[in-house]
């Protein structure tokens, strides 16, 4: 029996090597050169339907809020020859206010295409008037040639500066998918809305132009938002720089993916890379735009993405000004020679002419910097209720939508069973047997994504076959459920084997035997690239799950959450086919304000978590399979999960328990 002891031990606190994760290596940043790796038709369809949503989860527009009117106002006319100028201010959501200038043709019959044009860190915003880069100039410009153009505000520049900073935002905002990327896609989304509401644009032509973070703007917006039928981002789609500023990287935003897929999302509408030889856009004619072009080969449409390479500086300079007329008019406004539509010159007006803010206050309602987190936060919580299913038809719908949320902001990956590996580690111990069970060293992975999660199968003897399986998460790792003075299981375990199910043990992402890494979170950026760890935990119990929910030698899989792992577990559980959800909730503080944020933040700070409903959406997402929630002291509320069990007939699944179950009541739950 010492024999069997010692290897028993083995399996769990000295096997000959360490889990090899590479997600335990350098993280992605906004510099870390990408690969395309190439997409058949069938695999674009499928990676731009979930690329467009990661967007939306990322930029804070799942779930939609509750529209309100744009209240735009309209004045300080200016008519020149044969253009005019105005100032404009409209409301995304109340108390935020998009403003910019309206250029519109004199002395011609509408209705005229429209362009919304983002304007990009220029020092002067839409002011801007230099050689490298002069928004009036392209706004007079595409005025005179027939266009109806709005030029905005990005976030805190100019007027908008009056109300909010431009680098608005951090962790805490993340949470609510609040950020200046966001905030800022808001503005674009409705100046679009606004360009619609106005009898001289044709809705059927409205197009988006902007250089370096306004070509940020530019591509991102066209990628959700299929109004933008012709679309010319300037000096930014790379395979290396990826935007310096927090107006370019909302967390979530590009987890396993770069820019160039976000501008490949345009596709088959026609694109223009307008592209420098003096920036990261340099390689732009044998990197992106090939790439990009591979995407318009799939819809026959190679004749609508075009690139057009300058001999100059990071700019949107006359050179890249024409260019893009060119592209403009020859989609636009059916010129046979698009060429012919050069720069002409320009006066720009004085400043106070332009900003909309110069004669006159904001309006008193306009929210504080301070008010805007709130105010958003309230409209979520709007959102959220509003989606609280009353049926199983709305149940089904929630699903759709806010487990649709959910996984994005998890950055998880629903993995197929074909792409789960479950292998023995080279050099690990064999099974080991002792009376009753036996134990099998494992490492449980997905193809060709690098993760590594150490695991251990314990099995009873002997084996009657289609036994079936629960998954045991603790966290700080699978050695804590093994006595340490006998090196056998405790019994939590051996209980659930002599009721013959067999038991997989994880260490998942940074705990137990899986090897430390020290990954410094809380950088730049971090986010955009990166899944948390609290994220990758999660990723590690769906991925778990998905060795036996597919496979036909298994009746039925089960989850078990213990501490703080079972809150990574109701997170997990409803994006797989799990018959018993076991978790404790730690007595974690779950409520539905502003005040429970700082448990977010510190036990699971991710991203957008909030926004999509957290651990309320997950709760839902199990329903109406069995879930028991237990530990909940006086801080965890189930409300929520409680009412919509009930609402489907389905309370009888749902146990709260506000202490903490026995292993002998876990076991029981576990085995009906």
């Amino acid at each position: 029996m010492a024999e069997q002891h010692h290897e028993l031990a083995h399996v769990f606190v000295e096997a000959s090597q360490v889990a090899n994760d590479a997600r335990g290596g350098t993280p992605r940043d906004l510099n870390t050169p990408y690969t395309f790796p190439g997409y058949t038709k069938a695999e674009w369809t499928e990676k731009a339907e979930a690329l467009r949503q990661q967007i939306r989860v990322a930029n804070g527009l799942v779930p939609t809020h509750e529209p309100t009117p744009l209240n735009a106002e309209i004045f300080g006319k200016i008519e020149r020859e044969d253009y005019s100028i105005e100032k404009v201010h409209f409301e995304p959501f109340p108390g935020f206010f998009t403003t910019g200038n309206l250029y519109r043709p004199l002395g011609k019959s509408g209705p005229f295409p429209g362009i919304v044009s983002p304007h990009g860190h220029w020092t002067r915003g839409r002011i801007e008037d230099i050689e490298r880069g002069s928004i009036p100039g392209r706004c007079i410009n595409f005025a005179k040639q027939g266009y109806v153009i709005f030029a905005y505000d990005m976030l805190g520049y100019n007027d908008s500066g009056k109300q909010i900073d431009h680098r608005y935002g951090g962790a805490h905002e993340g949470l609510w998918g609040l950020s200046t990327m966001g905030l800022q896609l808001q503005n674009s989304i409705s100046s679009i809305d606004f360009l619609e509401s106005l009898p001289d644009v044709d809705n059927e032509r409205i197009g988006c132009t902007g250089a370096s973070g306004g070509g940020t703007q530019a591509f991102i917006l066209t990628a959700v938002d299929e109004r933008i039928k012709v679309s010319a981002p300037v000096n930014m789609i790379s395979a290396t720089m990826q935007g310096g500023c927090l107006c370019e990287n909302a967390p979530n935003l590009r987890l396993d993916v770069s820019n160039i897929e976000i501008g490949a999302l345009m596709a088959p509408r026609p694109l223009l890379l307008v592209s420098a030889t003096g920036d990261w856009t340099v390689k732009t004619p044998t990197v992106e735009y090939p790439a990009i072009r591979s995407i318009y080969a799939h819809f026959d449409a190679e004749n609508k993405v075009h690139q057009v390479q300058i001999d100059a500086e990071h700019n949107y300079n006359i050179e890249s000004r024409e260019a893009v007329y060119a592209w403009f008019a020859k989609w636009f406004l059916g010129a046979e020679d698009a060429s012919a539509f050069k720069e002409v010159p320009f006066q720009t007006e004085p400043d106070d002419a332009l900003l909309v803010f110069s004669e006159r206050e904001m309006p008193a309602h306009a929210l504080k910097q301070e008010e805007f987190l709130p105010t958003w936060a309230n409209r979520t919580l709007q959102a959220i209720e509003k989606r609280k299913p009353t049926n199983e038809a709305e149940l089904e719908t929630f699903r759709e939508e806010m487990g649709s949320g959910l996984q994005h902001a998890l950055g998880l990956q629903i993995p197929k069973i074909t792409d789960v590996t479950l292998v023995e580690p080279e050099g690990a111990f064999p099974t080991t047997y002792q009376a009753n069970l036996s134990a099998r060293h494992l490492i449980v992975g997905r193809k060709g994504m690098g993760d590594a999660i150490p695991a251990v199968l314990f099995s009873p003897e002997p084996q009657v076959g289609h036994d079936p399986v629960v998954v045991i998460v603790h966290p700080e790792g699978k050695e804590n459920l093994i006595d340490s003075e006998t090196g056998n299981p405790l019994p939590l375990i051996t209980d659930l084997l002599r009721a013959d199910r067999k038991v997989l043990l994880i260490d998942v992402f940074g705990t137990g035997e899986h090897k430390e890494y020290a990954r410094q979170e809380d950088t730049g950026f971090f986010t955009t690239y990166n899944r948390t760890t609290a994220a990758l935990r999660v990723q590690d119990i769906v991925t778990a799950l998905h060795c036996f929910t597919d496979r036909g030698d298994v009746s039925e899989v089960n989850l078990v959450g213990i501490g703080e792992a079972g809150l990574w577990s109701l997170l997990g559980a409803g994006f797989a086919d799990v018959k018993n959800v076991v978790v404790d909730a730690a007595e974690f503080d779950l409520r539905y304000d502003l005040d429970a944020d700082a448990a977010f933040l510190d036990t699971l700070p991710i991203p957008n978590i909030r926004q999509v409903g957290d651990l309320r959406t997950a709760g839902t997402l199990i329903a109406p399979r069995d879930l028991v929630i237990h530990n909940t002291g006086d801080a965890f509320d189930t409300t929520w999960i409680a009412e919509v069990y009930g609402n489907i007939g389905a309370s009888q699944h749902l146990l709260v328990e506000k202490g903490r179950l026995s292993d002998e009541e876990i076991v029981a739950r576990v085995t009906g």
